[in-house]
């Protein structure tokens, strides 16, 4: 066992593990934040994808003693209270969300990937940057839609802060 100790979504969080516990597990079974997911076990389908340090990681093949000390973000930690942060209101707005399995993941990779790039994107550069995401409804195109408006809202949003 171990004790990890770690910001949460803003808060500070100090839990007793066992070494192999996993990220994902951590922030699903010990935190009940179940937003996100297991999809694949492999590290390949990113529906288990956080923000550990700002930056997108799978949180399936990441161990939480890895990251102790270190602060997350997961889907659940995004959103102001009632006001959805501009990528969730994206991918509602243009129906990005489908069965939703996949959409916590997809929304925390997209968001690294606007900050990323500063927020110039095209299709094709969304495209390419998704590919460790998967979504299996096969609806890429409502999903990139919705990065690219995104992208356009974030700025509005950093503008006005």
């Amino acid at each position: 066992m171990s004790t990890v100790k770690l910001t949460v979504n803003g808060k500070a969080v100090t839990v007793a593990v066992e070494d192999r516990t996993l990220l994902v597990h951590l922030l699903r079974e010990n935190l009940n934040l179940t937003g996100t997911h297991v999809g694949c076990d492999t590290s390949q389908c990113g529906a288990c994808i956080v923000h550990i340090d700002g930056k997108a990681v799978k949180s399936c093949t990441t161990l939480a003693g890895q990251v102790d000390g270190a602060n997350i973000t997961t889907i659940e930690g995004i959103s102001k209270g009632d006001q959805l942060h501009p990528m969730q209101a994206a991918f509602r707005d243009n129906h990005g969300l489908q069965c939703g399995y996949c959409t916590p993941g997809m929304i925390m990779s997209a968001i690294d990937i606007v900050h990323r790039h500063n927020g110039d994107l095209d299709e094709q550069t969304v495209r390419h940057e998704l590919e460790g995401n998967i979504c299996r409804c096969t609806g890429y195109h409502n999903i990139v839609k919705s990065v690219l408006d995104a992208a356009g809202r974030m700025k509005v949003a950093q503008a006005a802060e």
